[in-house]
C-alpha cells in the first residue's frame, strides 16, 4: 500500500460541519454543485438511514472523512492537529460523493473547515482503490473549498488584501481541475475582483477566464 493510502472505515459514522446555515458550504463559498451524495447539513446530528449511492446505483460504503484525514500522510500535521470537534462530536468537515476520477466507485470530497468562521482549512479528493482509498488531490492554502461540477472538480478560493477584513475579501479565483486519468490538470481559473459599496458589502468587477 502506498503512502497516500487510506484503509476504508466502512462502518464509521459521518462527521458534519458547522458552518452557519446548514448548507454544508462556508460563507460566501461556492454554489455549484453536481455530487452523487452528501453527508448531513452542516450543524445537525443527523444521519441518513441508508448508505449513499453511486451513479451506477451501486450503494457505496459509509466513511469516516475525520478518520481519512487524520491517517492521510499527506494532510499536514497543522490540520490535523487543529480539528477538532466544534460543539459536541460535530467536526467542522464537510464531505461529498460524485465521479471526478472516471473510477467505477464513486471518489470522496473532503473540505476541512474552521470552527470560529467555516472558512476552508484544506481540501482532498480521493480515489478508491481497492477497499481503500487514496489521496489524489490535496490544497491546504486557506480558505479553499473544493467540490465537483459536472464531472470536474472545482476549487474556489477567496483572495484577500492586507487591510480587508474576513468577510470581505478583494476577489475570488475558481479553478477548474480535470482528471486525465493519472493526476488532476488546471483547465480554467476565473478570478474576480470585488469592490467595496456604501452597505459594506462587496459587488463582483467583471471576471477575467484563463483556459489551458
Amino acid at each position: 500500500m502506498s503512502a497516500g493510502t487510506i484503509v476504508l472505515v466502512g462502518t464509521a459514522v459521518f462527521a458534519v460541519g458547522c458552518a452557519t446555515g446548514g448548507t454544508g458550504l462556508r460563507d460566501g463559498g461556492p454554489a455549484r454543485t453536481d455530487t452523487v451524495a452528501r453527508t448531513a447539513p452542516s450543524g445537525s446530528s443527523s444521519e441518513s438511514s441508508s448508505a449513499p449511492s453511486s451513479a451506477s446505483g451501486t450503494p457505496l460504503k459509509k466513511v469516516d472523512p475525520v478518520a481519512l484525514i487524520m491517517a492521510d500522510p499527506k494532510v499536514s500535521s497543522e490540520v490535523k492537529r487543529d480539528l477538532k470537534p466544534c460543539t459536541g462530536k460535530e467536526y467542522p468537515v464537510d464531505v461529498s460523493y460524485g465521479r471526478v476520477t472516471g473510477g467505477p466507485v464513486a471518489d470522496i470530497v473532503v473540505n476541512v473547515l474552521s470552527c470560529a468562521d467555516a472558512l476552508g482549512r484544506g481540501s482532498y479528493v480521493y480515489r478508491a482503490d481497492g477497499g481503500s482509498y487514496e489521496n489524489v488531490f490535496s490544497d491546504e492554502q486557506p480558505p479553499v473549498y473544493a467540490e465537483i461540477d459536472r464531472g470536474d472538480l472545482v476549487v474556489t478560493k477567496q483572495v484577500y488584501g492586507k487591510s480587508d477584513a474576513l468577510a470581505y475579501p478583494s476577489g475570488e479565483d475558481v479553478i477548474t481541475y480535470r482528471w486525465n486519468g493519472e493526476k488532476f490538470t488546471e483547465q480554467d481559473r476565473v478570478h474576480s475582483e470585488y469592490s467595496n459599496v456604501v452597505d459594506g458589502g462587496v459587488q463582483p468587477a467583471p471576471a477575467t477566464s484563463q483556459k489551458n
